[in-house]
């Protein structure tokens, strides 16, 4: 017996030595979803067409079913699958999840295994109170009328919002976790994040008042001393700011990323494995030289849950290293991929709640489709139409007596309708909301002609150097801007009805409360006096649409020179 046990001994002893000596590897999958924006149905994403990649064609994509679907084959394929968020999981949403304050969107990433998600500018468009709603539950929302109706009880997200930069102005402390440890296959990934350091520039003032949004880079480099202390085996960099590259998003590799992101990817810690990055909408899968030099992976999936970030990592737990990782993008086409029962569930209750709204035929288009697309003056036939909206629900005298209104092209949502063909070319109050989903009331300022001329040179190096944000304008009014020019010297030739703007004179401009606190770094609107508020933006589009047929007007509002 004594024998029998020295052997069994020896035997243990040679295997425990076995396994020090060699690694223990596990094979890991992370799957992400970006600027989700409470998109539960798919909507139309364009993909290049495999027989010609110079042509491409329309597919319908994302929503929760098809997604479901994906990461259930995912999961059966390698059951260590972690799902995350790159942020703006809800806000800007469609009615569907938007009537119901995104409670359904949230109620569906929760049932699909969200771990983890990065808060976006996004996650803040009804404030922190509400968002710290959000991640606890409960029905005490600063919009009654829309939470609980989904469910009369909210349990609150199961996933962690996470983000290192965003910090109480009061106490100096962050409000949110750095960063959260997940374990799966026996390997813990750390998922650390931030947000853009813009997100008060590009959110209503009042629902980031009392926040402080911090260094992008230094705030995530402060957080890896900890988390390796915590034996992570690898750190994966969760980053709500993004780029754009000319090449298509299944290129792998690409060298062409540019955008703000780059800057930050070149400068977090060499020990962070890849950056999943949002906000910009873009599908790219790039590669960018770290602090040591060696290229990291730098995806983002598009929007709306058209493309799925995917990276699949072989993991050395013992060494706590990466081995090797692969970086794609998944298409998540809703017509071929399976449908999970659990989220057809959430749809149909979600719609059943909505659809006698979002039903409501509130118009004839002259077109099958309005666009938002800019020219190269930055102008859009959409702009102009919700432009002419707000100028209509603003003209008269006792509603404002606006002679101009200014719309942020970042408050146009979508194409109306979002989805072609539409060959009856009707449009319902769903298509509008998917348009205009903020619920802004309108405002009427007064700017004197040299204010006026000020907000128009806020345009540019907005939100950074080298970007443009134009605000699209009401019938009547045009200028010219001169990309030539120096800022601050870009715009002329203001003129409103055929007569030249007068620096001195006053103007009456109907703009959305977002504006007129300042939004998107147009600060100049604070200057604006005897301001009065009137109806929401979405009321007087669905009035305008209503008014009669409407077709895209021809742009030449703004010309642009050089």
């Amino acid at each position: 017996m004594k024998t029998n046990l020295l052997f069994i001994g020896v035997a243990l002893t040679l295997s425990s030595c076995s396994l020090l000596s060699g690694p223990a590897q596990t094979s890991v999958t992370i799957i992400g979803v970006n600027d989700f924006h409470g998109n539960i149905l798919p909507t139309s994403f364009r993909v290049p067409d495999p027989a010609d990649r110079t042509k491409t064609q329309t597919v319908q994509a994302g929503g929760i079913e098809a997604i479901g679907g994906v990461l259930a084959e995912a999961r059966k394929a390698n059951p260590n699958t972690v799902f995350v968020g790159v942020g703006d999981m809800t806000g800007a949403s469609p009615l569907i999840s938007g009537l119901l304050r995104d409670e359904p969107s949230i109620d569906a990433l929760t049932k699909l295994g969200m771990a983890v998600n990065v808060v976006g500018n996004h996650e803040f468009d009804y404030g922190f109170s509400e968002l710290q709603r959000y991640q606890t539950g409960g029905c005490n929302s600063n919009d009654a009328a829309k939470a609980c109706k989904y469910n009369t009880t909210f349990a609150g997200a199961g996933f962690t919002y996470v983000a290192a930069n965003v910090v109480d102005e009061k106490t100096g402390k962050t409000v949110l976790p750095a960063y959260k440890m997940v374990t799966v296959g026996g390997a813990k990934i750390a998922f650390v994040g931030a947000v853009l350091k813009e997100t008060p520039t590009v959110v209503t003032p009042a629902g980031v008042a009392g926040l402080r949004f911090e260094d992008e880079v230094a705030s995530i480099n402060a957080a890896i001393p900890d988390i390796k202390r915590n034996g992570a085996d690898a750190i994966i960099a969760l980053v709500h700011q993004g780029g754009a590259s000319p090449d298509a998003f299944d290129i792998v590799d690409c060298k062409t990323l540019s955008g703000s992101i780059v800057d930050i990817a070149r400068k977090l810690d060499s020990s962070i494995s890849a950056i999943m990055t949002g906000h910009t909408h873009r599908g790219y899968n790039c590669v960018v030289p770290g602090p040591n030099g060696a290229n990291r992976v730098v995806i983002q999936g598009d929007a709306y849950g058209h493309l799925l970030q995917r990276l699949d990592l072989t993991i050395d737990t013992r060494a706590n290293k990466v081995l090797a990782l692969k970086s794609s993008n998944v298409v998540v086409n809703a017509a071929t991929a399976p449908k999970d029962a659990a989220m057809t569930a959430i749809v149909q209750k979600a719609k059943a709640l909505t659809d006698p709204l979002a039903q409501q035929p509130v118009g004839t288009l002259g077109v099958e489709q309005i666009t938002r697309a800019q020219n190269p003056a930055g102008e859009s036939g959409l702009g102009n139409v919700i432009a002419d909206s707000q100028l209509a629900a603003t003209r008269a005298a006792d509603r404002g007596g606006a002679v101009i209104a200014l719309m942020n092209p970042g408050g146009i949502r979508a194409d109306l309708p979002v989805n072609v063909p539409n060959p009856d070319k009707k449009v319902t109050y769903g298509d509008a909301f998917t348009v205009q989903p903020f619920g802004n009331i309108l405002s009427v300022l007064t700017l004197t002609g040299a204010q006026l001329k000020d907000v128009l040179e806020q345009q540019f190096d907005n939100p950074a150097v080298g970007q443009n944000r134009i605000l699209q304008v009401s019938q009547g009014f045009t200028y010219t801007w001169d990309n030539s020019k120096p800022k601050g010297e870009k715009v002329s030739a203001l003129v409103l009805n055929g007569t030249p703007i007068d620096p001195a004179a006053n103007y009456r401009v109907a703009v959305n409360n977002f504006l007129a606190d300042g939004g998107d770094g147009f600060t100049t609107f604070r200057q604006g006096k005897d301001l009065i508020g009137g109806d929401l933006d979405i009321d007087a589009f669905r009035a305008y649409l209503q008014s009669s047929t409407i077709s895209a007007p021809a742009v030449g509002r703004i010309t642009r020179l050089n």
